[in-house]
């Protein structure tokens, strides 16, 4: 990028005055100048006054001076004046809010100076500045919709629950939509304060050396109750032992939401399987599915906030779980890629590094 940008000032017209408008300047100074000697000769020629040898010429190079003060200021105005104008009626519209501004540059590629690069950096700031006012309209419109659905639930099963007569099933069933609702209410926004801390570097990473396998063992036993109850067939293939250095606290959400996610999109009688395989270098672990799988266009896009691919499992989530993810093996020098296939199940393979960077060693 600095070699682009190195690139681009080198290539930058230095002046809207370039050495050529000097020739012009100088060359019509010249033939005034001339023209001057012309009209002297003249006057001793037909032997006018000293008076009138002395006022033509001081009108003569008025009028020089005049039409030379034209000639720069038209310059001025056209080159600095009208651009600026229409910069500062542009800018004026941003800080109004209006993102759709676009301010034409003044010249082509080749011919570029610094005002045309000050006007494309504009467009790209108010370019950028418009899509974060639509990320940050989508933000609150998924978060309204995300905190209205379970409020709308914790209401109408409390209305229920008021009502006489209600039997004593049916009130439990009241109940329990009431606190399924109320937990997924609490996990949204447990999810939004991790999320907000980890992408303002609030929450930083403590790295210290543990058993990732040991911590992989402990997570899925959370599962257990889940594949008895959907007779899933749960697949472990992990390593005695692997040594790495990260925050454990942090990499626990991690192996958390994708098994939650992997037990959430398999079937009945399918099957979710963990692998971990390690290097000198590396841990690689992979969480995969027989789930329902995801097309190309969900794939590219489930690590967006509030995103959800398969909309019959909204209600068991927030789309927020694999954006935490992605951040914290962001923070942890670890990567994550999908590989999905319709029908098929998905497979999540995260790849994080035994130690710590060696600048981060020597401090």
């Amino acid at each position: 990028m600095k070699t682009k940008a190195a690139l681009s000032i080198n290539t930058v017209r230095q002046s809207q005055f370039p050495i050529s408008l000097f020739a012009v300047f100088w060359g019509t100074l010249l033939l005034m100048s001339g023209v001057h000697m012309g009209l002297l000769i003249l006057a001793n020629r037909l032997h006018w006054s000293e008076l009138v040898q002395t006022v033509i010429p001081m009108i003569y190079w008025a009028l020089v001076a005049a039409d030379l003060t034209l000639y720069t200021r038209w310059q001025v105005k056209r080159n600095y004046e009208e651009p600026m104008k229409e910069f500062a009626k542009a800018t004026s519209k941003v800080a109004r809010g209006d993102f759709s501004v676009y301010v034409p540059p003044l010249h082509t590629m080749d011919r570029q100076d610094y005002l045309d690069v000050m006007i494309t950096d504009f467009n790209k700031m108010v370019e950028e500045l418009g899509s974060i006012e639509t990320l940050k309209t989508d933000f609150f419109s998924n978060v309204s919709h995300e905190i209205k659905t379970p409020l709308a639930v914790i209401h109408n099963n409390a209305e229920l629950l008021n009502r006489d007569g209600v039997t004593e099933a049916r009130r439990k069933e009241y109940t329990e939509n009431i606190l399924h609702a109320t937990r997924r209410l609490s996990n949204l926004i447990t999810n939004m304060l991790k999320l907000n801390k980890l992408e303002k570097q609030v929450i930083k990473p403590v790295p210290q050396p543990y058993d990732v396998c040991a911590q992989l063992c402990e997570c899925a036993l959370q599962f257990e109750a889940v594949w008895d109850k959907k007779n899933i067939e749960f697949v472990a293939e992990i390593e005695d032992r692997a040594v790495i250095w990260a925050d454990a606290g942090l990499l626990d959400l991690v192996w958390t939401n994708l098994l939650s996610n992997a037990m959430k999109f398999t079937p009945p009688g399918g099957t979710v399987s963990i692998t971990q395989t390690s290097d000198a270098e590396s841990v690689t672990v992979c969480v995969s599915d027989t789930g329902c799988g995801m097309e190309e266009a969900v794939v590219k896009h489930i690590f967006d906030k509030f995103y959800q691919g398969d909309s019959s499992h909204a209600t068991e989530g927030n789309g927020l779980g694999l954006s935490l993810v992605q951040r914290i093996l962001e923070l942890s020098d670890g990567a994550i890629s999908v590989r999905s296939v319709p029908g098929q199940g998905s497979a999540f393979t995260v790849r994080l590094p035994v130690s710590p960077h060696r600048e981060d060693e020597a401090s």
